[in-house]
């Protein structure tokens, strides 16, 4: 014998299920008893299917491309982020040491400075250009 505690439109009902044969269950609700019916509905599910076709990619789609130097010294991004500020042109001779530009990372602004003497040969990125670690930002040829 099972019960169960039922509010119905404001009104609580304390129902026992005393017999259940078949399709037929004996109750008894707040001490009356009933003989009753069961009829079993079939129930679509209300879990939706995901229905779609099977995702295709296009030629180079999901690479990553690297800009490779060519000859001269290649300057690395040191850090994933955001280039802030060029301080250098194409053609431009700077010393050991000098800012050549100023990247964005982690919320921080952070100096690329010049490991050597040398004039700029290209540049490699534009202000507001997204890199990853190790991505050539520039090349210079050595005094």
């Amino acid at each position: 014998m099972k019960k169960f505690k039922f509010s119905i439109k404001g009104n609580d009902y304390e129902v026992k299920v005393t017999d259940f044969e078949e399709n037929k269950a004996h109750i008894e609700v707040n001490g009356t008893e009933y003989c009753v019916e069961m009829r079993r509905e079939v129930k679509q599910s209300k879990t939706p299917r995901l229905v779609r076709k099977p995702v295709t990619q296009k030629p180079g789609e999901g690479t990553i491309s690297r800009k490779v130097a060519g000859s001269g010294i290649a300057v690395l991004a040191p850090l994933p982020g955001n280039i802030f500020k060029i301080l250098v042109r194409e053609g431009g001779e700077v010393k050991k040491g000098d800012t050549l530009l100023i990247m964005e990372a982690m919320k921080m602004e952070n100096n690329v400075l010049a490991e050597k003497e040398g004039i700029i040969k290209e540049l490699k990125v534009k202000e507001g250009q997204a890199v990853l670690q190790g991505d050539v930002l520039l090349e210079m040829e050595t005094l």
